[in-house]
């Protein structure tokens, strides 16, 4: 179950109490940017959290400006859709709502869980096209409440790396399935549920590709696999492709 930071008080909190309950989660973004699309981006991986728990989502997008643009970039980042609050009337119908806003936004007073969104720093948008899945990587290699330095080192260390997993998955694709190790599985929702700690989720990956012949390649593959339900990274993309 997720706990989240609370933007409102600074202690952790369940994000959805009620399991059964329709779920708001809302982004509030507004312009063409990086952060605003980091908002995004952590919007997208609390209904994916929330989604693999069993909880039904409804995901919203709140904004003024350039909304068609953020909109085309979260798409390209590999964000899931989000309804336009503007086309919503009326009452959600939701049980409990979920908002996610730049740290700098003022938590509005009441129920809902305000989850703050760490600034970035450059505006990777603002020069020339990064690769999506090496930008959406870099994001996140920092905890969402902290803030995101995506200069070129740190895109370029990102698609290393997003290029070397993807190969590795493809040859471990190779061998006999396996299930995800009860361990591993446990050690990646632990880092999910706990303040969407992604840094860990990533860390967890990092160990798999690091253990050696004791553990067999079907299990890396299947939880490479696993984790990328969240990560969103497509990870098993190169699956199947000449060598």
């Amino acid at each position: 179950m997720l706990r989240i930071i609370d933007a409102r008080t600074g202690e952790p909190v369940v994000a959805a109490p009620v399991r059964r309950g329709l779920t708001r989660v809302e982004a509030h973004a507004s312009g063409y940017g990086t952060g605003s699309l980091r908002v995004l981006l952590v919007a997208d991986l609390v209904v994916r959290v929330l989604e693999l728990g069993g909880t039904s989502v409804l995901p919203v997008l709140t904004g003024e400006r350039e909304q068609a643009e953020l909109r085309t970039a979260a798409t390209t980042l590999g964000v899931r859709p989000f309804e336009d609050s503007r086309d919503l009337s009326g009452g959600f119908g939701e049980a409990q709502a979920v908002h996610v806003a730049g740290a700098d936004s003022a938590a509005t007073a009441g129920e809902s869980v305000w989850v703050p969104v760490g600034a970035v720093r450059p505006d990777a948008l603002a020069g020339p096209d990064p690769d999506p899945a090496a930008l959406r990587l870099a994001l996140l290699s920092h905890h969402h409440r902290a803030p995101a330095a995506l200069d070129a080192a740190a895109l370029h260390e990102a698609a290393t790396t997003l290029a070397r997993w993807r190969h590795a998955v493809a040859h471990w694709a190779r061998s006999p399935s396996r299930p995800v190790p009860d361990d591993l599985r446990g050690r990646l929702r632990t880092a999910w549920d706990d303040d969407l700690d992604l840094p860990a989720v990533l860390s967890v990956l990092r160990s798999v590709e690091e253990a050696g012949p004791r553990l067999p390649d079907g299990a890396r593959f299947e939880t490479y696999a696993y984790a990328d339900r969240l990560l969103g990274l497509e990870l098993t993309r190169d699956v199947g492709a000449a060598a």
